[in-house]
């Protein structure tokens, strides 16, 4: 009989403990590149259709990723993007190349249909993090198929950018401000390829 009252009150210690309020958690997304938009050019004279970029498996979380140590990765569980991190990306870099290639409409994969003279841009990230000793790392790799479907170039990226604070906030501009280099590269060698 004594048994079960140390059950009964085991149990209750537990469901308190479970039914106690938690502290949620804090969402993020990437900031604009801050560049002003060109205006719509009325008959730009190029096509390019930016396709979702593919992220490495360990990105593909709602969690920011930090690398701990030289092998240790951990995404975080209260620090957390507010929409998927491929979503971001891909929309970012959308409006930082309509920037940086003002004779390009720059389109979203879905637009593609009846755009058979659109140049193709493809991309995977392969890491998009901060690291311990205070900087956030983005790189990858990035391609542009002409409409036939030819490679017409193909670059690795790899950026680092130092925190200016410590914290979350910090880490999430620089990443941005990193994405910001990425794109003036590939719009800088898309400009060369075609």
């Amino acid at each position: 009989m004594r048994w079960m009252i140390w059950l009964v009150v085991t149990v209750s210690m537990l469901l308190t403990g479970c039914a106690s309020p938690t502290e949620p958690p804090n969402r993020y997304m990437l900031p604009d590149s801050g560049a002003a938009l060109p205006s719509a050019a009325s008959d730009p004279s190029r096509l390019l259709i930016v396709q979702p970029p593919r992220l490495a498996h360990y990105l593909d979380t709602d969690g920011i990723v930090l690398q701990l140590d030289d092998i240790t990765l951990n995404a975080a569980r209260q620090h957390l993007w507010v929409e998927p991190l491929g979503r971001q990306l891909e929309r970012g870099l959308r409006d930082r190349l309509a920037t940086h290639l003002p004779d390009t409409r720059i389109m979203h994969d879905e637009a593609r249909l009846g755009r058979s003279e659109a140049l193709r841009l493809r991309l995977e990230v392969d890491r998009f993090q901060g690291h311990h000793e205070g900087f956030a790392i983005v790189s990858g790799e990035w391609q542009l198929l002409a409409p036939d479907g030819r490679l017409l170039a193909m670059e690795r990226f790899h950026e680092q950018t130092a925190l200016d604070d410590d914290g979350y906030p910090a880490l999430v501009r620089a990443l941005g401000s990193g994405w910001d280099q990425v794109a003036a590269e590939i719009a800088s060698g898309i400009r060369q390829a075609r």
